[in-house]
């Protein structure tokens, strides 16, 4: 299973950044990443410096958004719509779309719903729940009707 470092994730946005502004090849993790990044131009400046920013913590207690963390819920979701898992959030994420959402957003709306889950797992000492997400994700769209 793919467990990267803090580091390591980290170095792959910079790495998948300077592959992009010096012409080079990207894999299709990186191109994915990459379509994450031109949708977050407020991060360019930051990818563009990794000596100053590998190491750089965000205190949501400050209201400082991790654009790493950020940048991977993004990933996630594109994973997890790409191979429908856990089953029935692609048809979530689409009912999202029919009820107005532009794509970034019903991902930002995809992306709490993922948030509170592992939350609630994390407090709860237990295993994610999917049908937690898909049912939170179902709130959502019935809100936005």
């Amino acid at each position: 299973m793919f467990n990267p470092s803090r580091e390591e994730a980290r170095r792959f946005f910079f790495d998948t950044w300077r592959k992009y502004r010096t012409n080079e090849t990207l894999s299709g993790l990186e191109g994915t990443a990459l379509d994450i990044i031109l949708q977050h131009p407020e991060y360019h400046a930051m990818l563009s410096e990794p000596d100053k920013y590998i190491d750089r913590d965000y205190l949501p207690e400050f209201g400082e958004t991790n654009p790493f963390l950020h940048m991977s819920m993004h990933l996630a979701i594109e994973e997890q719509l790409s191979i429908d898992q856990p089953p029935g959030i692609r048809a979530h994420f689409q009912h999202l779309l029919e009820k107005g959402s532009a794509a970034h957003d019903a991902q930002h709306i995809a992306m709490d719903c993922l948030a509170e889950m592992i939350w609630q797992a994390q407090r709860n000492q237990s295993s994610p729940d999917a049908a937690f997400y898909l049912e939170c994700l179902q709130g959502k769209a019935r809100r936005k009707a």
